[in-house]
């Protein structure tokens, strides 16, 4: 199998991943604005948040070391001595943080403005998600993209069977968190099966630890700053205008962020592949994957930021709630152009993981985070959920420009600037067509949203914005999206 064809197979299998897990948040959130109201929302986005800001200390960046060197590792041992010596540290560490969270519930719960009970069950959600993220990366270290897809696919899935099934059961907030730990429970059970029929059981010496934290600890720092930035503005928001306005501002920013679908396959799969490439030598594949990527990514995310920004009052009025879309929809653009910033950072991050300057990575998410805290702390109060949106832009253009500097001065590879330009032309075009339709309803939205794509579509090849090369892997792209070969990956 050619690198190109194993890409798009990679892409595709990650691909349904986040198709489905954006399927998930946009079911839920209309379930949980229209039910349980803008308040309940904003505290089980706060819940959220929380989780996503206390997993990089628990995890302490680990799981990507595990991808990182026992990908290629074929001793045995080595490889025991690796999963279970992370596995043993992060769910020590993730039960003291539960433990702690158990013990102090009450006033946490008084922060949170939620019952303490919903604290504790919480608790143990968090420690199965930790331990869960560092089973996965097993299989990411192992290449069982298949099972990673389905483990993956599976866990959503059933979280939103089971959040629907508990709040039309009437037990509101309360099911969707029991939700949540049920399903990380039975996730729990599967991978630990699978890893110990694959590699067995052993009893850790943490002998390498000392090296995987050499590679991870360096990114914890970018992943606690970078949580600063995606999702710091909702503690903010709660402790100055009130968790109503986090209910407000968050569905909001689900909508405009609803482009990371875009970012994720394509970087994680060439997290898995450039190492090979790079290790061999081999720069041209390095350059082709690179370029090839992004432009993947820029084709189908600059015509998103438009469709979205246009379309934001329209998509919040039909996922939430009217009251959520007249206070929050001019919040939207400025989520997807901070997702599109972000997402070229990503890719050019890539090549400051494959020359070992992760440091760097973590620098900039640093200024960044000191940046965006400053500047919400500034503002929020005087300006409310819009100064967040727009402090939350600042933050990722300004890392996408240290980004640039900083990877083409280790590694250079060609961005297409003429494609951007005709894509951002076609995506202005398309623009003004939707804008005169100005639909309203579900159905009028999603027509609108077709007709829109045929008609970029049609403008970026009559300005020959892609190539007959690049039209094949598309093709090849959708197809393996609905057939994928049994072929062992």
């Amino acid at each position: 199998m050619s690198i190109y064809k194993k890409f798009t197979k990679y892409v595709t299998l990650i691909g349904l991943i986040n198709i489905t897990g954006q399927l998930k948040g946009i079911i839920v959130l209309p379930i949980i604005t229209k039910l349980l109201g803008a308040m309940d929302f904003g505290i089980w986005t706060q819940l959220r948040v929380t989780v996503n800001l206390l997993t990089p200390f628990i995890l302490l960046d680990l799981p990507g070391s595990i991808v990182r060197f026992l990908a290629a590792e074929k001793d045995k041992e080595e490889i025991q001595e690796g999963v279970y010596s992370v596995l043993a540290l992060v769910a020590a560490i993730a039960s003291i943080v539960a433990l702690f969270f158990i013990i102090f519930s009450s006033p946490i719960s008084k922060f949170f403005q939620a019952d303490a009970i919903l604290i504790k069950i919480f608790s143990f959600v968090l420690i199965f998600e930790c331990i869960n993220t560092v089973m996965l990366s097993v299989l990411e270290a192992f290449q069982e993209m298949k099972k990673y897809s389905a483990f993956i696919i599976s866990q959503l899935i059933g979280e939103l069977l089971l959040i629907i099934g508990f709040i039309l059961a009437g037990y509101g907030l309360y099911g969707v968190i029991i939700s949540l730990l049920i399903i990380r429970l039975i996730t729990f059970s599967f991978l630990f099966t699978f890893i110990f029929r694959r590699i067995g059981i052993k009893i850790p010496t943490f002998s390498p630890m000392k090296k995987y934290f050499y590679f991870s600890l360096p990114s914890l720092l970018g992943s606690i700053s970078y949580w600063v930035v995606a999702a710091g503005d909702r503690y903010l928001i709660g402790i100055f205008l009130g968790v109503i306005f986090v209910g407000f501002y968050a569905p909001a920013y689900a909508i405009g962020s609803i482009l990371t679908f875009f970012i994720i396959p394509p970087t994680f799969i060439l997290s898995i592949m450039l190492p090979k490439s790079f290790d061999e030598n081999k720069m041209d594949e390095v350059k082709s994957l690179l370029r090839y990527s992004l432009k993947y990514f820029l084709l189908i995310t600059i015509p998103s930021v438009f469709g979205l920004s246009i379309l934001s009052r329209q998509l919040l009025v039909i996922f939430s709630t009217s009251q959520i879309a007249d206070n929050a929809y001019f919040i939207t653009p400025f989520i997807a152009l901070s997702i599109l910033f972000y997402g070229i950072a990503c890719f050019l991050f890539q090549i400051l993981v494959l020359a070992e300057k992760t440091k760097i990575i973590g620098a900039l998410w640093l200024l960044a985070a000191i940046l965006n805290l400053g500047l919400n702390i500034l503002l929020i109060p005087r300006f409310g959920i819009l100064a967040a949106a727009i402090t939350t832009l600042a933050a990722y253009l300004f890392v996408l420009m240290l980004a640039y500097y900083f990877s083409f001065k280790e590694f250079q590879f060609e961005i297409e600037w003429s494609f951007i330009a005709k894509s951002i032309i076609a995506s202005v075009l398309m623009g003004f067509f939707i804008a005169l339709l100005n639909p309203f309803g579900l159905f009028n939205v999603l027509l609108t949203i077709i007709l829109a794509a045929l008609i970029y579509s049609a403008i970026i090849f009559l300005l020959k914005g892609v190539t007959k090369k690049e039209i094949i892997f598309f093709k090849d792209l959708i197809q393996l999206s609905v057939k994928i070969k049994s072929e062992k990956i």
